[in-house]
């Protein structure tokens, strides 16, 4: 069974950082997307960040500012997220394609697993 487990969200300043984990198990294959999302109250969730074997992805909004990683035995997925801005706040989703088809689009429909979120806030 797939699972995922967000952790490391909080509140900071505007211009401060944060990094976001995400514990990952239950893959049996090593071609899976895994993506960052993010959902501010009454808007949709949007993608922030992407990665698969073949690469990384972002949305424009973060390019340069966030970076996500995974470590060697691929059993957490990060979010380093710099010079934090109050548009960046919300609840944040890890999210997990096992098909890894399309993931440089960072869609939430094409994600068949979330994680809980965890909340991050921006403000001074």
């Amino acid at each position: 069974e797939v699972q995922l487990v967000e952790s490391g969200g909080g509140l900071v300043q505007p211009g401060g950082s944060l990094r976001l984990s995400c514990a990952v198990s239950g893959f049996t294959r090593n071609d899976y997307c895994l993506a960052w999302f993010r959902q501010a109250p009454g808007e949709e969730r949007e993608g922030v960040a992407g990665m698969e074997a073949d690469g990384t992805y972002y949305a424009p909004s973060v390019k340069g500012r966030f970076t996500i990683s995974q470590d060697n035995a691929k059993k957490t997925l990060n979010l380093q997220m710099n010079n934090l801005k109050p548009e960046d706040s919300g609840m944040y989703y890890c999210g997990a394609d096992p098909s890894g088809r399309y993931c440089y689009t960072i869609r939430s429909v094409l994600m068949t697993h979330w994680g809980q979120g965890t909340q991050v806030t921006v403000s001074s």
